[in-house]
């Protein structure tokens, strides 16, 4: 297998990695024949067409070459079923027509790949069957030439949301948020948009795509490498998260367990932690109003737990986000950011924090929802962007279809 993320041993050389648990070994001793370890790895190498020294350590190579590293270790093993998960998502042109070459070699010889992809063009190109799935459910299998790229959308799409209706709500207020030629390399580049008062402005794309790279950059966790941040129409610079709640921007952050809260610490201390210095007095916190405080927050946002001093970690997927989303509203923000705010929660609970959502909007927030559920996204924006490979490639308004946006987002 050809894994999406790369698996390397960056402190050992190419060889080392395009041959570990298959070296050479010498008769005598039993000791690994470096030489011929190295000349076995510079013949895979070719075979793809690179030139980079196998005794190159591994950890120095570019992202594009480690991959294509990974690429001659699986194609080295001459197996007979090679499983490939976005095998050229760092490869430039010329490296993923060698692949391809490669592929189809296998094929006529009788082994058999399943090609993982979002990419429309190599799908159509390589593939002979097509296999859909969506939210982890198979959808269809078809013959490939049963299958145009409008077909193909169709089923990647899915039907339309049910259980939620979106609340109406005036008119969108005066600009609250805006960034111009944000980038960050290599990551994402030249990005521009702008979030309205009382709009929910929905970020779209694939897996990869830099949507929460955009978020990230925004609210200071990953900070920008060029372009502009504007809030109010005030140029602000951010440099870490408490630039961001500084300027009125929070955020919700896509991996809650890794970054929304601190496990072991009550729903209260998660609650206030980022507000703490409002109940704070010569280094020394004042219990009782950051007690009221958390219990205003979990009455507000029904966070159902059994008082708050009970232990984040116990409470439930969607408990658990919604004492995320209190924490970063009891920081008072004009903007919020809202990375995946449904990820690993249950249907009722998905209701919800939708209802939450088209409250705050309502109450006059400015809100970027990025979001992988196009369904979601459908049913909560106001207006929604597309990004594709680190760019922003469409913008529609309310209306769009499903499969408008699948063709902006999906690589061609």
């Amino acid at each position: 297998m050809i894994h999406q993320e790369l698996l390397p041993f960056p402190a050992l050389s190419v060889a080392e990695n395009l041959l570990m648990g298959r070296e050479p070994v010498r008769w005598i001793g039993g000791w690994i024949d470096g030489v011929e370890r190295d000349r076995r790895a510079r013949e895979l190498l070719e075979r793809l067409g690179l030139t980079m020294d196998p005794r190159g350590r591994m950890g120095d190579l570019t992202v594009a070459e480690k991959q294509s590293v990974e690429i001659a270790k699986a194609l080295g093993r001459e197996a007979d079923l090679l499983i490939m998960d976005e095998p050229t998502s760092a490869l430039s042109e010329r490296e993923s027509e060698l692949l391809f070459g490669m592929m189809l070699d296998l094929k006529a010889r009788g082994a058999a790949v399943l090609y993982v992809s979002h990419r429309m063009q190599e799908i159509f190109r390589l593939a002979d069957r097509i296999t859909v799935m969506r939210d982890g459910r198979h959808v269809a299998t078809r013959p490939a030439g049963e299958l145009d790229e409008e077909r193909l959308i169709g089923l990647m799409v899915g039907r339309a949301l049910s259980g939620f209706a979106g609340k109406a709500r005036g008119a969108a207020g005066e600009v609250a948020l805006e960034v111009r030629a944000l980038g960050r390399a290599p990551r994402f580049g030249d990005v521009s948009f702008k979030v309205r008062r009382g709009e929910i402005l929905g970020l779209a794309g694939l897996m990869g795509a830099g949507r929460s790279d955009v978020a990230e950059a925004i609210f200071g966790l990953a900070p920008p490498t060029s372009g502009e941040i504007l809030v109010g129409g005030r140029r602000v610079r951010i440099g870490g998260p408490a630039d961001a709640l500084a300027a009125g921007v929070a955020m919700v952050t896509e991996d809650r367990r890794e970054y929304g809260f601190v496990p072991e610490m009550s729903v209260k201390e998660n609650i206030t932690l980022s507000s703490l210095r409002r109940f704070c007095s010569g280094g020394f916190i004042r219990g009782g109003e950051e007690a009221a405080a958390a219990d205003e927050q979990m009455r507000r946002f029904d966070v159902r737990a059994a008082g708050r001093d009970q232990a984040v970690k116990t409470l439930s997927g969607g408990n658990q986000q919604k004492v995320a989303i209190a924490r970063a509203l009891l920081a008072e923000p004009e903007i919020l950011i809202l990375d995946e705010p449904t990820r690993g929660i249950d249907v009722g609970a998905k209701a919800e924090i939708y209802g939450l959502i088209g409250e705050l909007a309502a109450a006059g927030k400015a809100v970027l929802l990025v979001s992988s559920e196009m369904n979601e996204l459908l049913a909560l924006s106001d207006r929604i962007v597309v990004m594709r490979e680190g760019a922003v490639t469409g913008e529609f308004g309310a209306g769009v279809r499903a499969e408008e946006i699948m063709r902006c987002a999906v690589p061609r």
